[in-house]
């Protein structure tokens, strides 16, 4: 990858893959409103969607959430708890194995449900297959990334990974500078995993935000339904 490559990709593109990511689902929601929605394919197969659903979610909100605060925990904040660099870097390999074998298991029973039933197969879009398939190469080169992580325990790799997501989001400079030395594997599951939130607001996966929406619910009082 040449110089200007690599910048580009660590040094730009995570702007505007999250400025495509939040604007173009505005745009989603504002001009095609009965589109915003995940399109279940319940009714036309119940078989396994209940096992494949679950797994794959589960895993993959996990996984959202686990690298959100990973990399973006600044290490003085979990030293000051007690917690070592060593001691996090073994936590993330751990709990990212397990979370990604939910999440992969889920995500191939979708895929062979979806391949298997000529009805599903029939009515299913260009854009449920693209998520699909690129959820799956980017769920494997993380776990592939988990055999790299074993052979840096120290953590230093986790610190430099942690430090280009808090330089991006801080605005600061030298971000693309610090994924120099990180193995190719890295960031290939990076540059990857941020074109997911690039094609995000063309797919199905605009869902999530009604996911998070939901959370409302919660807050909202009883409905009463009385009876004739």
């Amino acid at each position: 990858m040449s110089a200007h490559v690599h910048y580009f990709f660590f040094g730009v593109y995570p702007y505007i893959a999250l400025a495509v990511f939040l604007f173009g689902s505005l745009a989603r929601f504002e001009r095609e409103q009965y589109t915003w929605k995940s399109d279940s394919s319940q009714l036309l197969k119940r078989g396994a969607l209940r096992w494949g659903s679950n797994l794959f979610h589960i895993g993959i909100i996990a996984l959202f959430f686990t690298h959100l605060f990973g990399l973006l925990t600044p290490p003085a904040v979990y030293h000051a708890m007690g917690v070592s660099t060593e001691f996090k870097q073994l936590l993330a390999v751990v709990v990212g194995a397990i979370l990604g074998v939910v999440c992969l298991a889920g995500l191939l029973i979708l895929i062979y449900r979806r391949v298997s039933e000529p009805r599903l197969h029939a009515t299913s879009r260009f854009s449920d297959w693209l998520t699909l398939f690129w959820i799956l190469i980017v769920l494997s080169l993380g776990l592939l990334s988990i055999f790299t992580s074993a052979h840096h325990k120290d953590g230093s790799l986790m610190l430099l990974l942690g430090e280009w997501a808090q330089r991006i989001v801080t605005f600061r400079a030298g971000a693309a500078d610090v994924m120099a030395g990180v193995p190719w594997v890295y960031q290939w599951h990076m540059v990857l995993g941020m074109t997911l939130f690039l094609i995000f607001p063309f797919t199905r996966l605009v869902h999530v935000w009604s996911g998070f929406a939901s959370v409302g619910y919660l807050t909202r009082a009883w409905q009463l339904v009385r009876s004739r």
